[in-house]
């Protein structure tokens, strides 16, 4: 396709050559202006100033929010490729259409209703509608590792350790604004007061508590939205309210990055590390605060975890790991562990859930769909392929054309080749289903190089 139009905005094909005209957002730094403001009230970034050399500059000022005269609506390097056919033999497991990026690697997804978000290691985080670009917002700390939907509030982990918080306009809803930093500016500066506040993050080296000093790894969110979790490699997880964003703690969980987290039910969080343990926390609540106590280490191998998911009824837990296996755990034999799913032959860097489906996304390229049964054995029902980089994040929804009684999900797949995949799978096997936990055959053995792998090899992912 060479183009459409939707909304007397123009969608060009990549491989035209109004296309290959379009290159990366330029800033426009003389329309910034502070994120904390209404759209109604623009101005330069807040006049805040900071002396004492012990705060942050960075919190005075963060970033300024989306430029609408640069909107991706009106000049986008993305483009839809719709494509029906499947990506294996199964008509049941199809490739729905492919958005492709020149902007940068995708490293997180986050799919609510009708919506998708995609952050990558540009600056922008993109909105899609029905694979149609929709909105876009951005923020100056660059790379975008996580996003999670809490509500009617958008949160996004980065590389420089701060947590932005966004929130549609309520008079536009292709416009986002942001309504904090985490830690906020306010607690930055009262916790800065007491000398009790600081920790020795490296040697010489203090930072305050309440701020991770690393990159977040990882966002996650109690089942009523009341706390929000943030993971980091600076080996740490912190907790924060969600009506006032206070931090209320933080636990040096692991001897390496944590690299992955997910809240379970009854108080329980899991997170995995670059040590190569998995481990239990119990979370009690003191006062206006909260206590993690650790409960158990689940796994302890030489290899690092890579990503954690836990089922919607918070009966299995899964764990992706470097090896390119998956172990799982089930709450029903008080979290025994229930075998190893082996599929992949590199990394795996992303898992998801739906239904009695899991999704395990790899730096193969490919993506292994299981099924679980009521006695908890695992088949892979299939393998989808199609990206030409490690499959570096997942996502799942209802289909919305779904029947009443069929179970079919649309899953987003972001990887290190740039794009994004949406892809339609039914919980239906198909004849020939692979036997539980049996090795699936790969459908390709030559795997990229791409130059992102090498942060993989310092085990933080």
């Amino acid at each position: 396709m060479t183009g459409s139009s939707r909304g007397g905005h123009l969608f060009l094909d990549e491989g035209s050559v109004q296309g290959r005209r379009y290159g990366k957002l330029k800033k426009n730094d003389k329309d910034e202006f502070d994120g904390y403001n209404s759209d109604n009230h623009p101005r330069k970034n807040s006049p805040v100033t900071i002396d004492a050399p012990h705060l942050d500059p960075q919190m005075a000022a963060d970033n300024s929010p989306y430029d609408p005269s640069l909107s991706p609506l009106s000049k986008s390097p993305w483009s839809s490729h719709m494509n029906e056919e499947s990506s294996m033999s199964n008509d049941n497991d199809a490739l729905v259409g492919s958005l492709v990026r020149e902007e940068g690697h995708i490293y997180s997804l986050a799919a609510t209703k009708d919506l998708l978000y995609t952050g990558s290691d540009s600056k922008n985080i993109r909105v899609w509608k029905n694979q149609k670009e929709f909105a876009g917002f951005k923020s100056n700390s660059g790379l975008v590792k996580a996003i999670v939907i809490a509500g009617e509030k958008i949160l996004t982990g980065h590389q420089d350790g701060r947590i932005r918080v966004w929130k549609v306009s309520s008079r536009n809803e292709q416009i986002h604004k942001r309504v904090a930093t985490l830690p906020t500016l306010r607690n930055y500066i009262k916790c800065s007061m007491k000398p009790s506040n600081y920790v020795e993050v490296r040697r010489h080296r203090n930072m305050l508590w309440i701020k991770h000093y690393d990159a977040i790894s990882c966002l996650s969110l109690t089942e009523d939205h009341s706390l929000i979790y943030s993971a980091s490699w600076d080996k740490t997880f912190k907790v924060w309210r969600a009506s006032n964003f206070k931090c209320l703690e933080s636990v040096t969980a692991h001897d390496d990055a944590v690299n992955a987290l997910v809240v379970g039910l009854d108080g329980l969080v899991f997170t995995g590390s670059a040590d190569g343990t998995v481990k239990i926390w119990r979370r009690e609540v003191q006062g206006k605060g909260t206590k993690h106590f650790f409960s158990q280490t689940l796994l302890k191998q030489e290899c690092a975890v890579t990503a954690l998911a836990i089922n919607e009824e918070g009966t299995v837990l899964y764990g992706g790991s470097s090896d390119g296996l998956v172990n799982y755990w089930v709450r029903e034999t008080s979290l025994e562990h229930g075998g190893t799913l082996r599929g992949h032959k590199l990394a795996v860097l992303c898992l998801a859930t739906a239904g009695s489906l899991l999704f395990s996304g790899s730096a193969d390229m490919a993506i292994c769909v299981w099924k679980r049964s009521l006695s908890n054995e695992h088949s892979c029902i299939s393998i989808l392929t199609g990206h030409t980089g490690p499959v570096k994040c997942l996502a799942a929804e209802k289909d919305p054309d779904a029947m009443c009684n069929e179970r079919r999900w649309i899953l987003y797949s972001g990887s290190l080749d740039k794009s994004v995949k949406v892809w339609r799978v039914s919980e239906t096997p198909p004849p020939g289903t692979m036997q539980n936990n049996h090795q699936p055959p790969r459908l390709s053995t030559e795997f990229p190089r791409v130059s992102s792998l090498r942060k993989m090899g310092s085990r933080r992912y």
